[in-house]
């Protein structure tokens, strides 16, 4: 058996022992990017080498194997590799970087725990191994403009959307001069260069509202619980907005054509989850989403100059309109 061979059946023991329902034949496939019969002869060979794995069929009558493990000692004995420390390192300092100290925290001490699971002489040299790795690839946190997050607010936030509990907030809009009594059913949180939390008000109409971190003065747990929205789907609820901002009279098509020159640039961006490329007959690109946040936009198409027309909505396209500069020397 070859080493790659190897590696790929341990990660799947591990994935197998890891993952509560176990892993499908469809889970191996995207795992390890192998057609389907690659990954039938891969689930072979783990039960093959692990006597002890149970095959399952689950209501989707697809067959799962699950591998029991309670030896702590397999830990040990795989051993952490330089490249996993690495990631989580690197996971620490994105979390940093993009305002979330809490999760940066949290993965820190994933990896404190990982590493005190190691014999000594692994660990060291595994740690220095992971800090060489970074260095060599030039990893390093991006500067930039960024909300620094109160750590206080986070904590008691996340511990109310654990539960969930109600949330009693000071809230200062604006247009308040004084900050505002709220109670509110939070349901997630938001990240990006600025946070928010998205809450239920209580009592109110059912509707979900997005509330800037930065303008939350004080926040308490009233210890009332409160039942989750079952049909709110946080992951649906951002993709209404471009980026932080969400305005539902805003909300609707848009429509972006960038010129022949921009357009190979334009392709390598997400600009948003559900957006549409379209290629133009001249060599220049369409991008189609539908979403709100119309100056959090503007700020964004600025930095393409001239290089891209908005076709709709009218409003943004009126926006940008006299903003558009020709003397860019480079695009985002």
């Amino acid at each position: 058996m070859s080493y790659a061979k190897a590696s790929n059946l341990l990660r799947l023991a591990d994935m197998a022992s890891a993952r509560y329902d176990g892993v499908t034949l469809g889970d191996v496939q995207s795992e390890f990017d192998c057609d389907h019969r690659t990954a039938q002869r891969m689930m072979r060979a783990l039960e093959d080498l692990f006597p002890n794995v149970d095959i399952l069929e689950g209501e989707d009558r697809r067959r799962r194997w699950k591998l029991a493990r309670s030896d702590p000692r397999w830990l040990q004995a795989q051993g952490l590799g330089d490249s996993e420390l690495a990631a989580i390192d690197l996971a620490a300092r994105r979390a940093e970087r993009d305002g979330a100290p809490d999760e940066a925290r949290r993965l820190r001490a994933l990896r404190d725990r990982l590493l005190a699971a190691m014999p000594r002489a692994h660990a060291r040299r595994t740690e220095a191994d992971a800090e060489a790795l970074l260095e060599a690839q030039g990893f390093a946190s991006r500067p930039g403009p960024r909300v620094v997050a109160d750590l206080r607010l986070l904590g008691t936030l996340t511990e109310a959307l654990r539960a969930p509990w109600e949330l009693d907030i000071g809230y200062r809009g604006a247009l308040d001069a004084e900050p505002q009594r709220r109670l509110v059913e939070p349901h997630g949180m938001l990240l990006g260069i600025r946070r928010y939390l998205v809450a239920r008000p209580s009592g109110g109409d059912g509707r979900m509202r997005r509330f800037r971190l930065d303008r939350i003065e004080g926040a308490a747990i009233t210890q009332r619980s409160f039942a989750r929205d079952p049909d709110f789907d946080l992951k649906v609820f951002a993709a209404r907005a471009f980026g932080s901002y969400h305005a539902d009279e805003e909300y609707g098509p848009v429509e972006w054509r960038f010129s022949p020159d921009a357009a190979p640039t334009a392709r390598r961006f997400l600009f948003h989850p559900d957006q549409e490329m379209t290629d133009m007959p001249d060599g220049g690109l369409t991008v189609r989403f539908a979403a709100s946040g119309h100056l959090e936009m503007a700020w964004h198409l600025y930095q393409w100059g001239d290089s891209v027309e908005v076709i709709c909505p009218p409003a943004l396209r009126a926006l940008v309109a006299r903003h558009q500069r020709g003397d860019f020397p480079a695009l985002p």
